[in-house]
C-alpha cells in the first residue's frame, strides 16, 4: 500500500501532487457507508489506494465559446439597433403596452427595484461565497463585474463620440421628453457576477438572484425606462465579462476524481484494491507546472495503455481489483467533450462524408462508445471487452479489460512486423468491415499487437469515433487510413502488397483517390507530413500493381481558408465597388447612353469566346471541333463564379482533353502553353497599339517621367535580386516546372506554322475582343479615350483579377478598371465606376446564363 497522505476531499486544497486516498469510515474525505435496503449500514469496506492528479483549477473551452457567441449576438444586437429600428421598436411598443397594467400592480416605483436589485443580489451572492470559503471565486465574481462595468462605459463613450444617429437613436429611450442614450449598467454588472459566481443548482443565491434579474429586466422595459436594444446589449455584455474572467481565471474542476471517482467504479460493479493514472503528456497543455510535475511522477503505465491514451485523449485509469485482475477505466469528461464536439462538427461541414454524426452531449458520446464496443466484440473484431459504465460528477466512466502484454503499432519496428502481422492487422479490419462498422479514426496507436505461440494476435482499439451501419465511403475511408499508417510504418510496397492479399482489386483500386493528408487523422497526418514522400510513393506501388487505377486526388473538402478568405475578399470588393457608385452623378450620364454601343460591347464579349477556343484548338494534341472547344469556353464563364479569373477555362480545357483520351501529363501542359501564348500575345498587343497611338493619334498618349524612372528603378532592382543565388533558385523553382512543362510542347506546335498562326490569331481576337468591347462601354456613356489607353486600362484591371483570388475577380476587377479610368484618362470617378460595371454587366454577367447552358449540355453528351 502507498505510503503517501491522505489527500484531502474533492475540492478542497489545491495541491496537485499525486496522492493516495484510503476512504474509510473515519478517515476525513472517505467515502461514506452504503446504506442496505431496509436502511441499515453495511460494513466498512477496506482502505482503496487512488494514485492520482486533481488539477487545482480547469479552463473550459465552453466558457470561451459563450464568451465568443455573447459577442457575436452584442454585434447583431448593434447592427439591428442602427438598421432594424422599426422592428426593434416595435418590439418594445409591443411590449410597452402593458406598462399601464404593470403601474397599477406594482406597489414600490421602478428606480427603488432597480436600486433595491443593484444592491442585494451582490451582497447575497458574495456573502454566500465568502461562508462556503470559495475565496478565488469570489474576488474573480468582483473582477468580473468590474470589467463588465468598464465595458459598458467604453461602449457608452464610444457610441455617444463616434455612434451614428441611427445608432444612437436605436439605444436611446424618451425621459423627461429627451432622448437619452441608455445602457443600464448595473444589469451588465449583475450578469457578469452571477456568472462566474456558480450555477444555479449548487448556489441558492444565484437561483434567486437570476430570478430578480430577469424580473428587474422586464420591469424596466415594459415602463420605457431602457430601450430593448439597450438592455439586451448590457446583458450580453455582461455575459461575455463573466464568461470571459471564468475561462481566463479557471473553474473548480467538476469531474470524478478521488471517492466519487471510487463510488462510480463501484456502481460499475467493480471492488478495486487501487487505482492509478496513466499520464497522458499531450493532455498537459492547459495545467499548471505544479500539476505537469505530478503527473509525471505517476506510473507510466503498460505500452498498451499508454497509447490507449494517446488514441482515446481522455483519462485512462489501472483499475486493479481484489482478485489481482487489471482493468483500464477510461474517463470521458463534460468539459472536454465540447472541444472533441466542435472539432467533429468543423471537418464534418468542411469535408464531404468524412466524418459521422457529432455527439450532442457527454451521455451521447458515451452511449457511442458503449455500442461501437459491443458492436466490434460481436464482430468477432479482438478489441477490449466493455465491462459497465456508470456515471460520476460530470464525468461517464466506462470500464473495460485490459489488453495485456499487446504493444501498439507505433512502438514496433518495420523489421518486427512481419507478413503475418501485416495479415492479421487486414483480417480484424474485414471483420468489422463485414458486419458493416467503421472505425473512422484508425491510427498507428489504436492498433496493438501481441505475439503468442500461435502467431500475432492484433487488437483494434479506441473505437469511440466510429459508425455502426457505416457508409460504403466511410470503410474506404478506413482502408486508405490503414494503409498510409502502415506504409508509414513497413513502406508503400508492403503495405500496397499486404492488402493486395486480403483485399479484393476494386476496393485496392478505390484507395487512390483518397489519399490525402486531409482524409487522415491528425497523428496520422502529422507523421505523413513528416515523411512527404509516402503519399506519392503509395500512389506509384497502386500504379505498379493496378496500371489502370485512378490516383487522381478526389474532392473532398467543401471549402478551406483560401476559399473563406475569397469569399470575404469578394463581400468586401463589392461592398468597395458599391459605395464608390455615386448615383448623382452617374444618373444623368446612363439616362444620355447609347444602347447600340452596349448591345456591341455584349456581341464583341461572346466574340471573345472564339478566340479562346480557336487558341484552344490549335495547341490541343488531338483534333477539336472549334464549336465545342468554343462552347467549353462558353461553360468556364458559369464555372467562374465560383473560381478565381482564369482558373475556371484552364480547369474545362484540362477536363475535355482528358476526356477525350490524352494523358494528364499531356493535357497540362496543352493548358499551361495555351495561357503562356495569352500572356506573350497581350505583351506584344499593347507594345503595338503603344507605337501606333504614338504615330498616328494627334494626341499621343504619353509616359509622365516619373513613371519611366519608377520602371527603370523597378527594372533595376529585379536585375540586382537575380544577381542573389538564392532568388535565381527561387525563381527558377516557381518558373522552371512550367517551362520543362511547355517547351516540348511548343517545339512541336512551332514545327506547324499553321498552329501558331491559328492561336496567334485566336488570342488577338479574345484580347482585342475585351479591348474594343471596353472602349464601347466608354462609347456607350458619352466618354472617349485612346485605344492603347483603353488597352491599358483593361489589361491592368484583368490581371489584378487573376492575382487577387476572387471569383471570376468580382470586385477587384470592377475597382481596378474604375481605378485605372480615373488616374489614366482623367475620366470622373463615379462616371468611371459606372463604366467598368456597365463592362462587366455585358461581358461577365450577361454570359453566364449561356455558360450554364452550355455546361449542361458539354456534361450530358460527356465532354466534361
Amino acid at each position: 500500500m502507498s505510503t503517501s497522505p491522505p489527500r484531502a476531499p474533492d475540492g478542497a486544497g489545491d495541491d496537485p501532487r499525486p496522492v493516495s486516498a484510503a476512504p474509510s469510515a473515519t478517515a476525513p474525505g472517505a467515502a461514506p457507508p452504503d446504506p442496505s435496503p431496509d436502511g441499515e449500514v453495511r460494513a466498512v469496506r477496506s482502505p482503496v489506494d487512488v494514485l492520482d492528479v486533481r488539477p487545482p483549477r480547469v479552463h473550459r473551452p465552453v466558457d470561451l465559446l459563450g464568451a465568443t457567441l455573447s459577442t457575436v449576438i452584442a454585434v447583431i444586437v448593434v447592427v439591428l439597433a442602427t438598421y432594424a429600428q422599426n422592428t426593434t421598436t416595435g418590439v418594445a411598443e409591443d411590449v410597452q403596452g402593458f406598462a399601464t397594467l404593470l403601474r397599477r400592480i406594482l406597489f414600490v416605483p421602478v428606480n427603488v427595484l432597480v436600486g433595491f436589485t443593484t444592491v442585494v443580489v451582490p451582497i447575497a451572492v458574495l456573502t454566500e461565497l465568502a461562508l462556503r470559503r470559495l475565496g478565488r471565486q469570489l474576488l474573480q465574481a468582483v473582477l468580473a463585474a468590474i470589467g463588465a462595468l468598464l465595458l459598458v462605459a467604453a461602449l457608452y463613450w464610444t457610441f455617444d463620440t463616434f455612434g451614428s444617429e441611427g445608432l444612437r437613436h436605436g439605444l436611446s429611450v424618451r425621459l423627461g421628453g429627451v432622448w437619452q442614450l441608455t445602457i443600464p449598467e448595473y444589469a451588465a454588472m449583475l450578469t457578469a457576477l452571477l456568472t462566474v459566481a456558480g450555477p444555479r443548482s449548487r448556489r441558492r443565491s444565484v437561483a434567486w438572484s437570476w430570478n430578480l434579474l430577469w424580473v428587474t429586466t422586464g420591469v424596466v422595459l415594459i415602463t420605457a425606462a431602457v430601450s430593448l436594444a439597450g438592455i439586451g446589449l448590457a446583458l450580453l455584455v455582461g455575459r461575455t465579462a463573466g464568461l470571459l474572467g471564468r475561462y481566463v481565471g479557471g473553474v473548480d474542476p467538476e469531474r470524478a476524481y478521488a471517492r466519487t471517482l471510487l463510488a462510480g467504479i463501484r456502481r460499475a460493479g467493480v471492488e478495486p484494491a487501487t487505482v492509478t493514472r496513466v499520464p497522458d503528456p499531450a493532455l498537459l497543455g492547459d495545467r499548471t507546472t505544479a500539476t505537469v510535475e505530478g503527473l509525471a511522477r505517476l506510473p507510466q503505465g503498460t505500452p498498451a495503455q499508454r497509447a490507449l491514451v494517446r488514441a482515446a485523449g481522455d483519462r485512462l485509469y489501472d483499475v486493479t481489483t481484489d482478485d489481482g485482475r487489471h482493468l483500464d477505466l477510461l474517463v470521458f469528461d463534460g468539459d472536454r467533450q465540447v472541444v472533441g464536439m466542435i472539432t467533429r462538427l468543423w471537418r464534418s461541414l468542411r469535408l464531404r462524408g468524412l466524418e459521422g454524426r457529432s455527439a450532442l452531449s457527454l451521455r451521447q458520446a458515451t452511449e457511442r462508445a458503449a455500442l461501437l464496443s459491443y458492436a466490434a466484440s460481436a464482430a468477432g473484431v479482438r478489441t477490449p471487452q466493455l465491462l459497465s459504465i456508470a456515471e460520476a460528477e460530470d464525468s461517464m466512466l466506462l470500464l473495460q479489460e485490459s489488453t495485456g502484454s499487446a504493444v501498439p503499432l507505433s512502438d514496433l519496428d518495420a523489421d518486427d512486423v512481419d507478413d503475418d502481422v501485416l495479415h492479421a492487422i487486414w483480417a480484424q479490419l474485414q471483420l468489422g468491415h463485414a458486419a458493416g462498422i467503421a472505425h473512422r479514426a484508425l491510427t498507428s496507436d489504436a492498433i496493438l499487437v501481441e505475439r503468442g505461440p500461435t502467431g500475432p494476435r492484433v487488437w483494434l482499439t479506441a473505437w469511440e469515433q466510429g459508425d455502426v451501419a457505416s457508409s460504403e465511403l466511410a470503410r474506404r475511408m478506413d482502408t486508405t487510413q490503414m494503409i498510409a499508417l502502415l506504409a508509414l510504418r513497413v513502406g508503400a510496397e508492403r503495405a500496397v502488397g499486404s492488402a493486395a492479399e486480403v483485399l479484393p482489386d476494386g476496393d485496392i483500386e478505390a484507395i487512390g483517390p483518397l489519399l490525402q493528408t486531409v482524409a487522415l487523422p491528425r497523428r496520422t497526418r502529422d507523421e505523413m507530413r513528416a515523411h512527404k514522400e509516402v503519399l506519392a510513393e503509395l500512389r506509384s506501388a497502386l500504379v505498379a500493381r493496378l496500371p489502370e487505377a485512378d490516383v487522381h486526388p478526389e474532392q473532398l473538402v467543401r471549402f478551406g481558408a483560401r476559399t473563406l478568405f475569397t469569399i470575404v475578399l469578394t463581400i468586401v470588393a463589392v461592398f468597395a465597388v458599391l459605395t464608390a457608385v455615386n448615383v448623382a452623378e452617374i444618373g444623368p450620364v446612363l439616362a444620355a447612353s447609347d444602347w447600340r454601343y452596349s448591345a456591341l460591347a455584349a456581341a464583341l464579349g461572346m466574340v471573345t469566346l472564339l478566340g479562346a477556343g480557336l487558341a484552344f484548338v490549335a495547341f490541343s494534341p488531338v483534333r477539336l471541333p472549334v464549336w465545342r472547344a468554343t462552347l467549353v469556353q462558353t461553360a468556364a464563364t458559369f464555372v467562374a463564379l465560383a473560381a478565381p479569373a482564369g482558373i475556371g477555362p484552364a480547369a474545362l480545357n484540362l477536363r475535355m482533353l482528358t476526356r477525350r483520351g490524352v494523358s494528364t501529363t499531356l493535357a497540362g501542359a496543352t493548358v499551361a502553353l495555351v495561357q503562356v501564348s495569352q500572356f506573350i500575345t497581350t505583351l506584344l498587343l499593347l507594345l503595338v497599339l503603344t507605337v501606333t497611338s504614338g504615330v498616328h493619334s494627334p494626341s499621343s498618349f504619353s509616359v509622365s517621367p516619373t513613371m519611366l524612372v519608377a520602371l527603370a528603378v523597378l527594372a533595376a532592382l529585379v536585375g540586382i535580386a537575380l544577381l542573389f543565388p538564392q532568388v535565381r533558385a527561387w525563381v527558377q523553382r516557381r518558373v522552371g516546372p512550367t517551362m520543362r512543362q511547355t517547351l516540348p510542347r511548343l517545339i512541336e506546335v512551332l514545327g506547324q506554322p499553321w498552329r501558331l498562326a491559328l492561336a496567334l490569331g485566336g488570342n488577338v481576337l479574345m484580347t482585342m475582343g475585351y479591348v474594343l468591347a471596353f472602349d464601347a462601354a466608354l462609347a456607350a456613356l458619352g466618354q472617349h479615350a485612346s485605344l492603347v489607353q483603353v488597352a491599358l486600362v483593361y489589361l491592368t484591371g484583368n490581371t489584378a483579377g487573376a492575382v487577387i483570388p476572387t471569383p471570376g475577380g468580382i470586385g477587384t476587377v470592377e475597382s481596378a478598371l474604375g481605378l485605372g479610368l480615373y488616374t489614366i484618362t482623367g475620366i470622373n470617378a463615379g462616371v468611371a465606376t459606372t463604366v467598368a460595371l456597365l463592362f462587366r454587366l455585358l461581358t461577365f454577367w450577361l454570359r453566364i446564363p449561356f455558360g450554364w447552358m452550355a455546361m449542361r449540355y458539354l456534361t450530358r453528351v460527356g465532354e466534361l
